[in-house]
């Protein structure tokens, strides 16, 4: 006997079939609105993503304050490095040093975190931002932490080390402020 043969393949215009391509793009989603209330116009921006949409909005002032802290934190690194003496003098107004190394190791810690802070500058990504942001917040806190209680125990605090105090409570709030609001949900329009 012999095999009886399949009925040939029908193929299906999807392109000619209103209906069929109706379905197909429903259950693809692009026509559809988003939840942000965004259109989609092809299966390629469903797939990317619109770039616009996940752009960070930066709050006024921040790539400033990024650049104030990239420059801040490489010459104190360089300072570190180059001039122990005159960095530990500023600080503890006339205090002797009694070994570069820890001064310069403080240099190249720094100078590590300003090229973070350098390379946060030209990212538009918000995590990044934010763990910058972050890191800053951090290191000033423990740095006055610590500039305190050394200033505290050897009780030679000068109009210098007041200011530096000052001037790092002023940077960690700075930085806290602009981290809290980089992390805020923007408004919808």
């Amino acid at each position: 006997m012999a095999a009886k043969q399949p009925p040939p393949l029908m193929k299906k215009h999807s392109q000619t079939d209103l209906v069929s391509r109706l379905k197909t793009r429903k259950i693809l989603g692009v026509g559809g609105e988003d939840d942000d209330g965004e259109v989609h116009r092809s299966k390629i921006s469903q797939v990317l993503g619109n770039e616009i949409k996940f752009a960070v909005r930066e709050p006024l002032g921040l790539r400033v304050w990024q650049f104030v802290s990239a420059v801040l934190f490489s010459g104190v690194a360089i300072m570190a490095l180059a001039f122990p003496d005159q960095l530990y003098d500023a600080i503890f107004d006339e205090a002797t040093v009694t070994s570069k190394t820890p001064i310069r190791l403080y240099g190249g810690a720094l100078l590590s975190i300003s090229l973070i802070m350098w390379n946060a500058l030209y990212t538009a990504e918000k995590v990044i931002i934010r763990w910058t942001l972050l890191t800053e917040a951090c290191y000033f806190g423990v740095q006055f932490l610590v500039t305190t209680v050394t200033l505290t125990q050897s009780g030679q605090i000068s109009m210098a080390a007041l200011l530096l105090l000052a001037s790092r409570i002023l940077f960690t709030l700075i930085s806290v402020y602009y981290y809290y609001q980089v992390g805020r949900r923007p408004k919808k329009v």
